[in-house]
């Protein structure tokens, strides 16, 4: 296999990674605050490392998560070009995903005229998703980064 093949499926694997993480989060329940402290432009950051042991064959990745991105929308930031975000002081453990940006959500509680509106995969998937919805808010500017865990 060569370099640039093994490059597409490392790739293709960390891809296949992060839509199981989004699609089950049980794996966090051995989430471990990182030792590791990153330096960003903004401030240091703590995350998690969680070991994959649940899937066969993967390393333990390290997660960032609710990291902002820029200043939050929010007064007189409303309706105005994103501007970078303020530095922050001392270490920021990133271990809790920001909210949601606002949106309408469909109404899913009467599963008969959800269903005629919708097939049932759908409805499905809109039940799984729902509680990560719940947080919601016009301060979303945040990005989650996983990435593979460094060695020690």
């Amino acid at each position: 296999m060569g370099i640039k093949s093994r490059g597409i499926l490392r790739v293709l694997i960390f891809t296949i990674l992060i839509l199981l993480i989004k699609c089950d989060n049980s794996f966090m329940k051995n989430a471990k605050i990182s030792t590791r402290i990153v330096q960003t432009r903004y401030g240091r950051l703590q995350g998690l490392i969680v070991p994959m042991d649940t899937y066969r064959y993967l390393k333990p990745i390290e997660m960032f998560l609710g990291v902002p991105y820029a200043t939050p929308p929010v007064q007189s930031n409303r309706f105005s070009p994103t501007r970078t975000p303020s530095p922050w002081d001392g270490i920021r453990v990133s271990d809790k995903t920001g909210p949601v940006c606002p949106q309408k959500l469909p109404d899913i509680s009467n599963e008969t005229a959800a269903l005629e509106k919708m097939p049932k995969g759908r409805l499905e998937y809109l039940r799984r998703l729902l509680p990560y919805l719940q947080n919601q808010s016009e301060d979303c500017l945040y990005l989650n980064i996983y990435t593979p865990a460094q060695g020690k």
